[in-house]
């Protein structure tokens, strides 16, 4: 059960950053353009992905000894301090803008646009594939799928969110004070997360 919050918590944390993949899903939501199955390839995806680099991580766990452990540790923490900067970058939130035109798209031409701003956005692979598999490293199998399903059950309620709730968002969403607070919100749950890293994945394997 505590893996499956920490996986709730995670993936809301990394869902809710701005980025071109939940701006896409609230125009569509705005647009009330095919929300559903927008929300349901973008969940989906989502949960593949997360499963994808968990397994990947399971795969190679053999080679994981103590030095490639801190390694890859290492590695978080610089894509963490990374991810940090850029929440906290005034670029960040300057470059970041909503179309709410009201052209229509068809099923085929939504689900091919969410195709491709899910998976031609390298910061899927980062952030699902690498990140959350990585972190994952050292948990036993059990753990493991219930991180997993936490933080696709955080995809499923966030994009659907993002989708659906989109109008009731508009005031917030238009307003850069809006998208700082959730950032700052963002910030602080991965900066609990280096130290996490640090104390619990490094200080006490040492």
């Amino acid at each position: 059960m505590e893996m499956l919050l920490i996986g709730l918590t995670i993936g809301f944390s990394l869902i809710l950053a701005l980025g071109p993949q939940n701006l896409f899903v609230i125009e569509q939501g705005l647009k009330k353009n095919n929300i559903f199955i927008i929300c349901l390839i973008c969940s989906f995806s989502d949960l593949f992905l997360i499963f994808l680099g968990i397994f990947l991580f399971t795969f190679f766990q053999f080679l994981l000894n103590t030095w490639v452990i801190l390694c890859l540790n290492s590695l978080l923490i610089v894509f963490l301090i990374y991810f940090i900067y850029t929440k906290i970058s005034k670029k960040t939130v300057d470059n970041y803008s909503l179309s709410t035109n009201s052209s229509v798209d068809t099923i085929k031409q939504s689900s091919l646009k969410t195709l491709g701003f899910t998976f031609l956005n390298p910061h899927v692979y980062s952030d699902t594939v690498f990140f959350l598999g990585n972190f994952s490293k050292t948990m036993s199998l059990e753990s493991k799928v219930f991180f997993g399903l936490g933080a696709g059950i955080a995809s499923f309620l966030a994009f659907f969110f993002l989708g659906y709730g989109a109008q009731l968002l508009r005031p917030y969403i238009n307003n850069k004070l809006g998208w700082k607070i959730i950032n700052s919100l963002v910030v602080l749950v991965m900066s609990y997360l280096i130290f996490y890293i640090i104390y619990k994945e490094i200080y006490l394997k040492i």
